[in-house]
């Protein structure tokens, strides 16, 4: 499954109105890390489909949602249950930490 692009206009039907966990990754284009983080959540997304859904926020393109959800670094993971921030982990991630967080 493809990973999601989030705005602000389908957060709440994406993320927050979503049956499984969704893992969005909060990331810029300058960023580094994020560029690092990018196959890793694209593999996630292929590998573990049927556990959660994944998508993407362009912090600068998103601002808004990126405030609303105190993100301060980039990349940041945060899980989302049943509408809820269920958890959260700035930087670098493996697919294997990210198997952890859902």
């Amino acid at each position: 499954m493809a990973v999601l692009k989030i705005t602000s206009e389908n957060f709440e039907q994406e993320v927050l109105k979503s049956s499984k966990p969704v893992l969005v990754d909060f990331w810029a284009t300058w960023c580094g890390p994020c560029r690092m983080q990018g196959p890793v959540i694209d593999e996630a997304a292929e590998k573990l489909a049927d556990q959660a859904v994944f998508g993407k926020v362009n912090v600068d393109e998103q601002q808004r949602l990126a405030q609303q959800y105190g993100v301060m670094s980039i990349p940041t993971l945060i899980v989302f249950k049943n509408g809820q921030v269920a958890n959260k982990a700035v930087g670098f991630h493996s697919l294997e930490q990210i198997k952890q967080m859902l």
